[in-house]
């Protein structure tokens, strides 16, 4: 989930904002001015800051300069208000991304909110090097006492400090990169970068020139030469999520990488050595995939040399609870306020199935710890409808059921028009394809669509 702070002194519209942010799946932080903005965008780890231009002592300005010079890699963006169009174009040249002028609707600003992301992806930078990286994922963030999340720990004490190639497959939702991340934080590489790379969100023609790096004049827009991110990823581990959206014509360039630990920049013979350590993550079923001839047979069995499968929530029903306090205290002490839980809260949760797991029993919480006001959470806010959650499944009429109906619906006769293909099917639907795997992912619509002809 990607990260924004939002930086606004006029609480009502900082609220607003954070709200429209968290509702297309981003994770929010919010400073109340230029100064914990400042403060907060210096420090934390965000893939986005979003600053107002006018705010009293500390301007989006100076927030700018502070961030760009603490975090070089995070992207920000301006809000103007009318006749403050020369602040925006000097702080585009002081190094913001873009700028958004008031009043905007909610679709522009998160299509520029997307962009930023995508080039925040794509830029080759890494995330979050050594000490910041253990306090955030060490093994504790692993929450659970149930047996199969013992299991997963153990075996993560086995295997991090190796340099085993690593295979995690589980649902979404499941936890798949903290996993990763917990496994470069507890390796011997964790003074070398991790770098992230999720394969559906990079459109086929980008990926190759994205991971390989590219020489000048290789293709149109090719101005300079340019390295790619395995190169930057060297002495570090490199993570791809959702290695079944790569085409087989790239995945045979992969296993050659990892063979012979050297890749090849797009336009050059010339063979680089890289020293990575390779993690992969998938949703689906690999061996089902295999048979499908939609993965190549020897890359599965490169990628499988250290196997993790990950098990849904509703068969570790009892870390339920556990994960439930976990996220309450995260995001009780992330509003400042300290609800608590009524009776029934928890029961009600166990005969629920989760089909999103562990990230949507997060989402629950934090929704509710919102809505609670700092005061009691219900069963209502947990799961607002009446009856049981079995009932509640069975019955398919909240407008929550009815809207993700619909989606899937549309999403798979997109997906049936355009021949399977996600890109098509983005520009049929009138979304980016980033937002359309994001949500298929939520769905659970696999690629291609199951059921689909």
């Amino acid at each position: 989930m990607s990260k924004v702070l939002v930086v606004d002194d006029q609480r009502n519209m900082r609220t607003t904002l954070a709200l429209m942010l968290r509702g297309a799946s981003y994770e929010v932080d919010e400073a109340s001015d230029g100064v914990q903005g400042v403060e907060m965008g210096s420090k934390g780890a965000y893939d986005v800051v979003l600053t107002d231009l006018r705010m009293g002592s500390q301007d989006g300005i100076g927030v700018l300069r502070a961030v760009k010079e603490a975090q070089m890699n995070t992207e920000v963006i301006v809000m103007t208000a009318y006749g403050t169009i020369e602040s925006a174009v000097e702080a585009m040249r002081l190094g913001a991304f873009d700028y958004i002028q008031k009043p905007f609707t909610e679709e522009e600003l998160l299509v520029k909110v997307q962009r930023a992301i995508e080039k925040r992806q794509l830029s080759g930078h890494v995330q979050l090097l050594t000490t910041e990286f253990k306090e955030r994922y060490k093994f504790e963030n692993i929450v659970g006492r149930s047996q199969a999340i013992r299991d997963v720990l153990g075996r993560i004490v086995k295997v991090a400090p190796t340099d085993a190639t690593v295979l995690i497959q589980g649902e979404s939702g499941t936890g798949k990169e903290l996993v990763a991340k917990a496994i470069h934080a507890n390796s011997r590489r964790i003074d070398h970068p991790y770098v992230p790379v999720n394969c559906a969100a990079i459109s086929e023609t980008l990926l190759e020139s994205e991971l390989f790096g590219h020489a000048r004049g290789s293709f149109t827009g090719a101005i300079s030469a340019r390295k790619g991110l395995f190169e930057e990823a060297d002495g570090g581990t490199f993570f791809f999520d959702e290695i079944t959206e790569t085409p087989l014509s790239f995945q045979a360039k992969l296993l050659r990488a990892i063979q012979e630990n050297e890749i090849r920049r797009v336009g050059e013979n010339k063979p680089i050595g890289i020293n990575v350590r390779i993690i992969a993550a998938t949703n689906l079923d690999l061996l089902q995939a295999v048979a499908e001839k939609r993965f190549r047979q020897d890359l599965y069995y490169r990628l499988n040399v250290a196997r993790f499968v990950l098990p849904p929530l509703r068969e570790r029903r009892e870390d339920i609870g556990i994960l439930f306090g976990h996220f309450l205290d995260k995001y009780n002490k992330k509003m400042h306020v300290r609800a608590k839980v009524a009776d029934g809260v928890i029961e009600a949760l166990m005969n629920y199935d989760f089909p999103g797991n562990v990230r949507e029993l997060e989402n629950m919480v934090e929704q509710a710890v919102a809505l609670s006001g700092g005061g009691m959470i219900s069963v209502d806010d947990v799961l607002p409808t009446s009856g049981t959650p079995t009932q509640r499944q069975a019955s398919g009429r909240t407008l929550a059921d009815v809207v993700d109906g619909a989606e899937r619906q549309a999403i798979e006769a997109a997906l049936r028009e355009s021949d399977g293909s996600r890109e098509r099917a983005a520009e049929v639907l009138g979304i980016s394809p980033t937002t359309l795997w994001r949500k298929m992912t939520r769905l659970g619509i696999s690629y291609p669509a199951s059921g689909l002809s």
